[in-house]
C-alpha cells in the first residue's frame, strides 16, 4: 500500500524526532485505523531513514483487538546498527528516548537462512533457521503514548523498536521442547516477571511464519542473516535510563543489558 501524502508527513515527523531525539507528545498526524495505514507509514518511513535493516521484531496484538485488526501481530524494523552482541557476557549500553517510551523484553532470536519464494508451513520453517539466540529487545519511540492507542500506532513508528541485544545461542534447540522452557526477567536485579514460550500464541517459529507472511504481501525480500525477535515471553516491562535488564533462559543462560538515554 502505497502512502498518502498525510502518511508521508506522519512518517517524517517520527524519522525526524528519533534522529533529532525530541519527544512527541502527539501522535504526528492522523491516527492509523488498519494495520495497511500502519505499514504505509512503516515503509514510507524505512525509506526515508535510508539504513539497513537487519531484522525485524514481532509483537503480539492483544486478543480483544484481534478482530479489529485482522491478525494477532505487528511487525518492525530493527536497523543493523541496533543490533549489538552480548553473547560473551557483556552488558551492552543500549540507548532509548528518555521523554518518550521505554522497555525490554526477553525474546527467543531466529537467524533466518534463505526465505526464497516457497511456501513454509511451521514443520519446515524450522530448517529455514541457521541459528536460534537468547536475547532481549528494547523498544522506545519519541512518542510516549504509542502503546496506548492500539497496534496500528505501535507498527507505525517502526512496532516501537530501538534495538536488539543478541545473547547466547540455545545450541540443542532442534532437541528441545522451546515452548516449555522457562524464562525470567530481571531489573536491577528484582524479578518483574516469569513465564515460558508457550504463552507466545504458536511460538517462535508461528512468529516467523507471520514474519515471511506479513513482508511478502508488503513486497519486502528478507535476506539470508535477517534476525526475527520473535515476541515478549514475559512481558513488556518498561524501564529507565540508568536501569539494568537480564534475562535469563532455562535456568542457566544469561542475556543483559543497562539502559542509557539519547
Amino acid at each position: 500500500m502505497r502512502a498518502t501524502s498525510e502518511q508521508e508527513n506522519v512518517a517524517k515527523a517520527f524519522v525526524a524526532a528519533r534522529a533529532e531525539k525530541t519527544p512527541l507528545t502527539l501522535y504526528p498526524g492522523a491516527v492509523p485505523e488498519t494495520m495497511a495505514d500502519a505499514y504505509a507509514i512503516q515503509d514510507a518511513a524505512i525509506a526515508l531513514d535510508g539504513r539497513r535493516i537487519g531484522g525485524w521484531k514481532v509483537g503480539r496484538i492483544a486478543a480483544p483487538l484481534v478482530e479489529r485488526y485482522g491478525d494477532n501481530r505487528l511487525t518492525g524494523p530493527i536497523f543493523t546498527d541496533e543490533i549489538v552482541d552480548g553473547s560473551a557476557g557483556e552488558s551492552p549500553a543500549m540507548p532509548v528516548y528518555a521523554e518518550g517510551f521505554a522497555a525490554a523484553e526477553a525474546e527467543v532470536l531466529l537467524c533466518l537462512g534463505e526465505v526464497g519464494d516457497r511456501a513454509w508451513d511451521m514443520a519446515s520453517v524450522k530448517d529455514l533457521v541457521v541459528e536460534l539466540r537468547t536475547g532481549i529487545e528494547v523498544a522506545s519511540s519519541p512518542f510516549p503514548g504509542i502503546n496506548d492507542h492500539g497496534p496500528a500506532v505501535t507498527a507505525s513508528d517502526y512496532g516501537n523498536n530501538k534495538g536488539l541485544v543478541l545473547g547466547p545461542a540455545i545450541a540443542d534447540w532442534r532437541e528441545r521442547d522451546l515452548l516449555a522452557m522457562p524464562v525470567e526477567f530481571h531489573i536491577d536485579g528484582e524479578s518483574v516477571g516469569a513465564a515460558t514460550m508457550a504463552t507466545m500464541l504458536d511460538g517462535p517459529f508461528g512468529a516467523a511464519l507471520f514474519l515471511i507472511r506479513t513482508l511478502r504481501a508488503r513486497g519486502i525480500a528478507i535476506a539470508p542473516g535477517t534476525w526475527v525477535s520473535t515476541g515478549a515471553i514475559t512481558g513488556v516491562h518498561e524501564i529507565r535510563p540508568g536501569q539494568r535488564a537480564d534475562a535469563l533462559f532455562d535456568g542457566k543462560i544469561r542475556v543483559g543489558c543497562t539502559i542509557e538515554s539519547l
